[in-house]
């Protein structure tokens, strides 16, 4: 867990969520009153966010005491009890809500990462996700892909030089956007690994005759092509297939003999696992 980004993200949530403060609770519950509850799990699946959801309470008040029984990557039934929570009321109900909207939405995310994962097995090829993420939580939400087995691609537009389409139409040429790729690396002395999207057999032929990459990027290739492709690449480069991908037809691709799959899908439109946080 990095502890800077989560701290930085558990302050913004809840000064987002709590305001002038939580008038519900404190017209309702005395001051100082005491209370207990349960993560209660009702959808079978990946759990992902307990460390999290340990951190956050925590944050919200250091003297709440939680028991838990279920960690990070478990897998879950309806029913289970991922640990309990007690001390303030306030501070319980003042957590509750950002616990599970962490929880639900990164065990979703570790439930499918899984499940496609399982579905690779018999594969050499790893499960990537990618940038298509939720604006401030993608940590979050990469961290579950983790928890669920699957690969973390960059982080963001910092940690690694990934030339598109448009970069390579603006550029002037594949050529051009290599050769201007790493004379930055040179001129700035970073090492960033650069990988570069192909969109047909002809531009990638461009990129074998240039080189000076690290990954090849096949974007929306039919399988003829991508099967084509690879054995022309011939472990020369990591490959990495990308676009219309789906949970249907992931081990096709796979069957294609790619090193890496990415899928957007993974994060943008995910299914929250169902969970809550009962008083007891």
């Amino acid at each position: 867990m990095d502890k800077k980004l989560i701290d930085l993200f558990i302050k913004n949530a809840i000064a987002e969520d709590l305001g002038d403060g939580d008038h519900t609770s404190m017209s309702t519950i005395p001051a100082g009153a005491t209370g207990k509850a349960k993560l209660l799990v009702k959808e079978d699946g990946i759990l992902a966010g307990v460390e999290l959801a340990l951190e956050i309470f925590r944050q919200i008040d250091p003297t709440l005491y939680t028991e838990v029984f279920l960690n990070d990557g478990d897998e879950v039934k309806y029913g289970d009890i991922a640990f309990t929570v007690s001390g303030s009321s306030h501070a319980i109900l003042l957590a509750e809500r950002l616990v599970l909207n962490c929880m639900q939405r990164m065990s979703g995310i570790a439930t499918k990462t899984n499940r496609i994962v399982h579905l690779l097995s018999p594969y050499q090829t790893r499960l990537l996700d990618t940038r298509k993420t939720t604006p401030g939580m993608r940590y979050l939400e990469k961290w579950a892909v983790r928890i669920g087995g699957g690969v973390n691609h960059r982080i963001g537009l910092y940690d690694m030089i990934l030339i598109k389409d448009n970069h390579v139409d603006y550029a002037g040429g594949i050529a051009n956007a290599i050769t201007a790729a790493n004379d930055y690396l040179a001129d700035k002395g970073k090492y960033l690994e650069i990988e570069i999207e192909v969109r047909n057999l002809e531009e990638l032929d461009q990129v074998l005759a240039k080189g000076m990459v690290n990954r090849i990027m096949l974007d929306n290739f039919s399988f003829d092509d991508l099967k084509t492709a690879v054995k022309v690449i011939d472990h020369r480069f990591i490959t990495e297939a990308s676009g219309g991908i789906t949970e249907e037809n992931i081990t096709e691709y796979a069957d294609c003999g790619v090193d890496y799959i990415s899928m957007g899908a993974l994060t943008h439109s995910v299914k929250s696992l169902d969970m809550s946080l009962k008083a007891y």
